[in-house]
């Protein structure tokens, strides 16, 4: 029985997990070639998890294993669509996985959503991460009051990185334009809006809890936005746990601290102010909601008519985020993902799909791995039962060649460790995790250089 060759275009989570369980695989054997259009590997791991949070950033020790395997190959800097295409890949290999996530955001739908300091979360956790695409973004940070709008962990992660202190951030991996423009800011307040109540938000219950671990920081809640704690026996247990800090904080006043973080409940935005059409930021209009719950019992916000204007110099939309077509992938605009049945792209052959690209932005980093497993297993089963024991498919001497000829700026597994070296040991005498690299040019300067010292 020959190895069969799978592509993964993505290497982040999903695709690292359906890495996994290819290589674990025994019959039929399987080697994994992974895609991505940036030079480093790991996805959010890498450019979306908040810097100060170290502990879940470390998962990327299981994907390094996963790369550490016989059979596997990291290829960067290759952008499906414009430097292969999804034909060429069927060509050379047996299958082909996407593992993209979801590359760009949700949108308000508001007047006023694209001026100047209404930033789409996306981008900020790009560039405070140090993702290549967002380096350059240079948010204005010199208002007081910056205002969240969002009730999940991304809206609360953009909303403790406003907060944090200049000690704080040096400590992690925060890019370093980032630090400097973070430290300098002027925010010492921000508000999240949510446009439903504290026991529909989507925080986790240990992002939550953080917040108290930060000195300085004064957290506050309306009590009239909290239910009664007469209802908590009927909430699930992570939503009870939920509400009970949002009663705590809220019973606790405004508190005292240098820094304030405001939530505020049953909160629409309906316009983004400013002056005149083009002019920035200088305040949100907000909608005030009521909850009622609908024929299939779930609660929903309705507009009140009520209407608050809050100031601020600065909006982060942290709604969600959005699957993005590729070229010659089926797609589907409503939902923002690729069709399939089980991880098997309806209506095409050989061709799977793992992570936010197939059931959309939801779920933790853990809940990949279910994910590609179930993908894995179709796909195995498929190569098992298929018809291509006899096909002729590109060795991997000859895909790297192809590559080579395409890619002048290809970054295999040794580029990426030469990146990941010299990142962990730039941080070193700061005592951080790593200072990253954001720029290509320099991406491949230490490629080179690790290429001419073998």
């Amino acid at each position: 029985m020959r190895t069969h060759a799978v592509a993964i275009v993505g290497s982040g989570p999903s695709g690292f997990y359906a890495a996994g369980a290819l290589l674990d695989a025994e019959d039929p054997p399987v080697r994994v070639d992974m895609f991505d259009r940036l030079a480093t590997p790991w996805g959010l791991v890498r450019a979306g998890v908040a810097p100060d949070h170290p502990k879940i950033k470390s998962v990327s020790t299981q994907y390094e294993k996963i790369a550490a395997q016989p059979g596997f190959r990291f290829f960067g800097h290759v952008c499906l669509g414009e430097d292969v295409t999804v034909d060429e890949l069927l060509e050379r290999y047996d299958a082909v996985i996407y593992a993209v996530g979801s590359q760009t955001e949700r949108r308000l739908g508001i007047p006023g959503e694209d001026r100047l300091g209404s930033l789409a979360s996306v981008d900020f956790v790009g560039w405070y991460n140090g993702h290549p695409d967002y380096a350059d973004l240079e948010p204005d940070l010199g208002a007081s009051r910056a205002v969240v709008i969002g009730a999940g962990n991304v809206a609360l992660d953009v909303a403790r990185m406003l907060l944090l202190t200049e000690d704080e951030l040096r400590g992690t991996d925060t890019a370093d334009h980032a630090v400097d423009v973070l430290t300098a800011s002027g925010v010492r307040e921000v508000v999240v809006c949510g446009r439903r109540g504290p026991a529909e938000a989507a925080f986790t219950t240990t992002e939550l809890r953080e917040l108290d671990d930060l000195p300085g920081l004064a957290v506050v809640v309306d009590p009239a936005q909290v239910p009664d704690a007469a209802g908590d026996a009927d909430l699930p247990k992570a939503t009870r746990r939920n509400v009970e800090l949002f009663r705590k904080w809220a019973d606790r006043g405004d508190g005292t601290g240098d820094r304030r973080m405001e939530f505020r409940f049953l909160r629409s935005p309906v316009a983004i102010l400013g002056d005149g059409e083009d002019g920035p930021v200088t305040g949100v209009e907000l909608g005030i909601n009521r909850l009622e719950t609908d024929d299939e019992g779930r609660v929903r916000p309705v507009d009140t008519g009520e209407r608050e204007t809050l100031e601020c110099g600065v909006l982060l939309r942290a709604v969600g985020y959005r699957g993005v077509a590729l070229p010659g992938v089926p797609f589907d605009e409503a939902t923002g993902t690729i069709p399939h049945t089980e991880g098997r792209i309806e209506g095409r052959e050989r061709e799977y799909v793992v992570g936010w690209i197939k059931r959309g932005p939801t779920g933790i980093i853990g809940t990949n791995r279910k994910d590609a497993n179930e993908t894995v297993r179709g796909l195995l089963a498929d190569l098992a039962a298929g018809t291509r024991e006899d096909a002729t498919i590109a060795s991997a001497e000859e895909v790297e060649q192809w590559l080579s000829q395409r890619c002048p700026d290809l970054v295999d597994l040794d580029g990426w460790e030469a990146i990941d070296a010299h990142e962990r040991a730039a941080g070193q005498d700061g005592g951080r995790p790593r200072r990253k690299v954001v720029d290509r040019t320099a991406f491949m300067a230490l490629v080179r250089e690790q290429a001419r010292a073998q």
